[in-house]
């Protein structure tokens, strides 16, 4: 016998039940508007289409077309990250801005990812990414409050947003949870050693493909060994990560193996990344096309590269910008098992969906 379809998300009952999330969450947004303010941030608004989604080798975007009045077609897609357009204001000389953005990204559907998301962006130029770590854990704490809880919470795991964070290197961290020393595999001037990592990813017991990278490898660590440990009982940020997965975050000035970028973690679950941003736009051009031609061997796609973002960027003063699952945030002051229950209307499903 098949089973019976769950019911649509907007049958009145379904709705009656997700409502006290949806009520939060509006009131969660609130709070985070009124410590941003407080903070002197102004409110932007970025467009959605662009001429690149972003270029991260797995991230997927969705692609569309600009027609022309005389009926030419040119690619756009829909972005992935408001990144590439903030960065653009700040080079137009805003100081601290933030957005609230829907943002889109393909492949990506679970209790966790959801295809259109909303992704709270917030960028302090001339101040340091330490700045943000404050940041991330002045907004647990108003999240919690908003939501009337002291804790944060998902699928049994808790945390406590008056905690302080514990601050933890990747270093440490694949030190304490896995047994294996990263930095032997990452030479002084950054490359990385895949065979060094293969060897200690074996004997940690950990399943790796032959063709697996030196990412692919430090992904399953990540994955598989150390992020069901992050964020239990109070949050973590999780910090210096190899310059090999520095992203758009410019290298440490203490080490350069390393670069400034942190994830803040709760209950487990990523909330958000973080970067002292990258302004050489020489070392950004070169990233984008490591990316680019990793995605090529792996899904036989590129996107373009947004060159207008590249010329502002070289321009572009220090500062430091940090990327948070909003909807996440929200699930865990709720304490919601799926993205979908704080969502007001999710995507509609599909045969490729399911």
């Amino acid at each position: 016998m098949t089973p019976a379809a769950a019911s649509p998300w907007w049958t009145p009952h379904v709705h009656a039940d997700r409502r006290p999330f949806l009520v939060a969450r509006n009131r969660i947004k609130a709070a985070l508007r009124d410590y941003l303010a407080r903070e002197d941030f102004i409110e932007v608004e970025t467009a959605a289409l662009q001429v690149s989604p972003g270029n991260e080798a797995h991230l997927h975007a969705f692609e569309t077309a600009a027609i022309g009045p005389d009926g030419t077609r040119a690619p756009l897609y829909l972005h992935t990250s408001p990144e590439f357009a903030c960065k653009k204001l700040l080079a137009a000389g805003e100081r601290r801005i933030a957005c609230f953005a829907p943002v889109y990204r393909n492949r990506e559907r679970g209790p966790l990812h959801h295809p259109e998301f909303t992704m709270l962006e917030w960028y302090r130029a001339g101040e340091t990414y330490q700045s943000l770590m404050a940041d991330g854990h002045e907004m647990l704490q108003r999240a919690a409050e908003a939501a009337q809880t002291r804790r944060l919470g998902h699928r049994g795991r808790s945390c406590d947003p008056a905690l302080e964070p514990e601050r933890l290197t990747l270093a440490e961290a694949f030190a304490r949870y896995s047994g294996i020393d990263l930095l032997a595999t990452i030479a002084p001037a950054g490359e990385t050693d895949r065979e060094a990592l293969a060897a200690a990813v074996a004997g940690a017991g950990i399943r790796m493909a032959e063709d697996d990278s030196w990412s692919d490898l430090f992904s399953r660590v990540l994955v598989e060994k150390i992020e069901p440990y992050l964020g239990l009982g109070r949050a973590t940020i999780l910090m210096e990560y190899p310059v090999a997965e520095a992203a758009l975050a410019r290298p440490s000035p203490e080490d350069p193996r390393v670069a400034e970028r942190f994830e803040l973690y709760a209950c487990g679950v990523e909330l958000a990344n973080a970067f002292g941003e990258l302004t050489d736009a020489g070392e950004q051009r070169r990233r984008f096309e490591l990316e680019m031609a990793e995605k090529s061997r792996i899904y036989g796609e590129r996107y373009p590269i947004d060159e207008d973002f590249l010329a502002a960027l070289a321009i572009m003063p220090e500062a430091s910008g940090s990327a948070l699952g909003f909807d996440r945030l929200v699930m865990l002051a709720t304490d919601a098992a799926r993205i979908e229950q704080v969502l007001w209307a999710p995507v509609a499903e599909t045969g490729v969906d399911r």
